[in-house]
């Protein structure tokens, strides 16, 4: 599985990315936080937030 992190887009790169497309990115991102926090259930939306923050900044938001 690719990681998020290597994704290196620009701003206006890819500026047809669907919010599909973008939620994918959220998830992978958020399940990414899961497993570096050791995978301990009961931070679902604080994962999903930190992740949609992260990518939106890498993608310039919506």
């Amino acid at each position: 599985m690719a990681r998020i992190s290597s994704i290196k887009l620009g701003k206006s790169s890819n500026p047809s990315m669907s919010s599909e497309d973008l939620n994918k990115l959220i998830g992978k991102k958020a399940y990414e936080l899961y497993e570096k926090r050791g995978r301990k259930p009961g931070h679902s939306l604080n994962d999903w937030l930190e992740a949609e923050r992260i990518v939106k900044g890498k993608f310039g938001g919506k």
